[in-house]
């Protein structure tokens, strides 16, 4: 059956779908031994010999799915030209071909998603899709409350104006403060240049969420299989998150004497009426009154 060029690619577990279509225009792709390079080309895999960069696609019937904890220093990329290590590098022990959904940075640590099942990756990496990425970050000197609204509300960026986030304050230090930013655009580099817009200066960047997987107690370079209620569980909708309200104590201000017609710090002063006791009355029952003296 003929199936568009980036969906094949993508779906031998090559790279995701928007990656895909890169190789094609790049002319990386071929077709029986001749150059495509148009994205509405098609194919059989059936019986044409579909191949990126002179190697021939090979299609697995066993999905894969990986949650890595990805340290600082390592080329989120399956290749790199200047020979630095790569994320794949860490994924001792797996044979077949898995490539990262998204990216992150060289200098940027924390959850990425690798995978050969290129639907359910186009799926997350869809705009449309919003899947929350939430990023811990810590950043030079003291954080002021005019800044976290500026990014959260949206900041001017090259290519324009990033859509609301969720910015908070998660810990404060003397030198450094920890914010928690969470988005669902995808822009290169959205996070640190989100902060410089705000004139924030980024010391350390992870990543400790995507949609509904959370980071957990994996060590930088360790990695682990996703379960079938997690893969599903993140192609599932879910609302968007509300920043933790802040709880501040309000003192209650001391009464005016002017309300209260009492001075402060004494207790108020008893009136004639409060003074004067009700005695008693000693009349037993059918006397007259006693004359008072």
């Amino acid at each position: 059956m003929l199936e568009r060029l980036q969906k094949l690619i993508s779906q031998a577990g090559i790279t995701s779908r928007r990656a895909a279509e890169e190789l094609i225009l790049n002319g990386r792709v071929t077709v029986n031994g001749t150059v495509v390079t148009e994205l509405g080309s098609k194919a059989d895999p059936a019986v044409d010999r579909i191949a990126v960069d002179g190697k021939p696609l090979q299609f697995s019937a066993k999905h894969l799915y990986i949650l890595l904890n990805k340290p600082t220093g390592y080329i989120t990329a399956l290749k790199d030209s200047l020979g630095r290590p790569l994320v794949t590098d860490l994924l001792k022990g797996v044979e077949e071909r898995v490539y990262p959904v998204g990216r992150l940075d060289y200098n940027t640590e924390g959850l990425l998603l690798l995978t050969n099942d290129g639907e359910w990756a186009n799926h997350l990496m869809h705009p449309r899709h919003e899947v929350e990425k939430e990023y811990h970050v810590r950043v030079r000197g003291k954080v002021m409350e005019q800044q976290l609204k500026r990014m959260a509300g949206g900041v001017e960026l090259e290519e324009g104006v990033t859509a609301p986030a969720i910015v908070r304050l998660v810990k404060g230090s003397d030198l450094n403060d920890w914010i928690s930013v969470t988005i669902h655009e995808g822009r290169n580099r959205q996070v640190r240049r989100m902060c410089e817009a705000v004139s924030l200066s980024v010391v350390r960047l992870r990543r400790v969420r995507y949609g509904c997987l959370e980071i957990g107690v994996l060590k930088p370079g360790q990695f682990r299989y996703l379960t079938e209620a997690e893969v599903k569980g993140l192609l599932q909708p879910e609302p968007a998150s509300q920043p933790e309200p802040q709880k501040v104590r309000k003192l209650q201000k001391p009464r005016s004497t002017a309300e209260t017609g009492t001075t402060v710090g004494r207790p108020p002063a008893l009136t004639p009426d409060k003074q004067t006791r009700k005695q008693p009355s000693r009349t037993k029952p059918g006397e007259a009154p006693r004359p008072r003296r």
